[in-house]
């Protein structure tokens, strides 16, 4: 059972149980087992803090020595956003994967299997999945994250995934509410604005959020996004009438609302993080999600002395705050109940399993597959924050498993492909693209690859929105080390 640090007040401990802030290293600093038995009720992992599965689990134990009841919560999706394997890139195909092969009970399979995996390391809250419908093909941010561009498909698979991800353990938290699919601005770099009239949004945004709800979803992300339709004034994030009136209000959700990160650019540079973090629990969220970029002991001290000062101050009713640190504690509650109850059954291979079936090719009826080791040119896009730079994609690596000798390189800019052509020499090159249709360097590169070389193979891992082309076209749907192996499989003919 946790007790709290004396001296202590309820106020204090309660503006401490509504923050999840983050922290560095693979161990906890002594400020954060200190601030957990203070009254901090929730941590946030990201991939700074994951080395291995025996280390997080370690991790996490070390946690709950100082609170049985820690809310641990992770950005994993799977696919291109991992962080349990963000040095290896992921045994799961992402959201757009799982849309693209529409088996709702695969999606649950998969969903099942990542929930396992996560309880396995003592992790019970999990950011996911992100239910946005992306209507925009040139969402910066979004794109193969999503399950699709279908507001269906998108519902019956964010539904799924609830359930999976739930049956192992893991409390789901269903993101970006109203919907960061028609977006072409990535919100931790400014603030998005959705022009959709309310009978739009609530046919397109807003259905997987009700799915997600009938499926039971424990928790619900807020988006950084201005919805004029919605609230011609606020951020969702920081809105009454999208939070309180809408979500609780018309939707008629209980559960947990978090908000994305606060530390975001959407809240942080126009508003700032703690009166942020004020307005946006006087708006109706109940947990603080601050520690992407902003992870010590003084940006927690700083959130909990300005949600303490606003409620003296008269800016925040103490109720609104108490309220929302009760949900927290109920979450927490109910993730050791759903421990003790989860289904635990393994089924390692199914990340591969729906890779596999997620793939589009294009030209294998007069490709032969290759025998002898190619040249992989991976023309490579900066990533956005959510998906890091860090963590490795493409097919080399698992094709120089299959072809041992296969040589590679990473190019980006106008000289990429006479780069390219040069390196590879006489062997056979395999183009790798990320999102060819929104990088016209990237096209103009692979025009002048298949001039060159019209035996290029190209593989597509991100949203395969251009036309197919090369001798062989592969669109995987996502970037995870899986579907990559499942890419190199077909072109080696394994």
């Amino acid at each position: 059972m946790t007790t709290f640090a004396s001296g202590t007040d309820t106020l204090t401990r309660d503006a401490l149980t509504v923050l999840q802030p983050g922290f560095p290293g693979t161990t906890a600093p002594d400020w954060l087992l200190r601030r957990l038995g203070e009254g901090l009720a929730s941590v946030g992992l990201f991939g700074r803090n994951i080395a291995s599965p025996e280390q997080l689990a370690a991790l996490t134990a070390q946690l709950r020595t100082e609170r049985d009841d820690v809310l641990v919560a992770i950005d994993e999706e799977g696919g291109d956003v991992t962080r349990l394997e963000v040095r290896t890139g992921s045994s799961f195909p992402g959201n757009n994967a799982l849309g693209a092969v529409d088996d709702a009970e695969l999606t649950r399979e998969v969903a099942h299997e990542l929930g396992r995996r996560l309880a396995a390391c003592g992790v019970n809250f999990n950011w996911a999945p992100s239910a946005d419908v992306n209507s925009n093909a040139d969402n910066p941010v979004i794109g193969v994250r999503s399950f699709g561009a279908d507001p269906g498909l998108v519902a019956r698979h964010t539904a799924a995934y609830v359930r999976g991800l739930q049956s192992a353990g893991v409390a789901a938290c269903t993101k970006h509410f109203p919907g960061h699919g028609d977006t072409n601005v990535d919100s931790h770099h400014a603030l998005p604005r959705i022009d959709a009239d309310p009978a739009v949004l609530a046919e397109r945004e807003l259905a997987p959020f009700r799915a997600a709800m009938a499926a039971g979803s424990r928790a619900v992300m807020s988006a950084h996004i201005l919805v004029p339709a919605l609230d011609a004034e606020h951020p969702a994030t920081l809105s009454r009438r999208i939070l309180t009136d809408l979500l609780r209000g018309e939707l008629g959700y209980d559960g947990l609302i978090v908000t994305d990160g606060m530390e975001m650019q959407a809240i942080s540079s126009t508003y700032g993080i703690e009166r942020g973090s004020v307005l946006a629990l006087a708006a109706g969220a109940d947990a603080i999600c601050v520690g992407g970029g902003l992870a010590d002991d003084e940006t927690v001290r700083r959130l909990r002395d300005a949600l303490v000062g606003a409620v003296r101050a008269g800016e925040l009713p103490e109720e609104r705050l108490a309220d929302a640190a009760e949900r927290v504690r109920r979450l927490a509650r109910w993730t050791a109940a759903a421990a003790e109850g989860a289904t635990a059954s393994a089924d390692p291979g199914v990340g591969l399993r729906a890779a596999r079936r997620a793939l589009r090719v294009t030209g294998a009826g007069t490709f032969t597959p290759l025998t002898e080791a190619p040249y992989v040119a991976t023309l490579s896009p900066v990533a956005n924050i959510a998906v890091g730079d860090e963590t490795p994609w493409g097919v080399a690596a698992e094709l120089a498993a299959l072809l041992p000798g296969t040589a590679t390189d990473t190019y980006t800019g106008d000289e990429a492909a006479h780069a390219a052509l040069k390196a590879a020499g006489e062997r056979r090159i395999v183009a790798v693209v990320r999102d060819e249709h929104r990088h016209p360097w990237m096209a103009a590169a692979l025009d002048t690859l298949l001039t060159a070389r019209p035996d290029t193979v190209v593989v597509e891992m991100g949203l395969p929105q251009a036309p197919p082309r090369g001798a062989l076209h592969i669109a995987t749907h996502g970037a995870s080390r899986v579907s990559g192996r499942a890419a190199a499989e077909v072109i080696a003919g394994a």
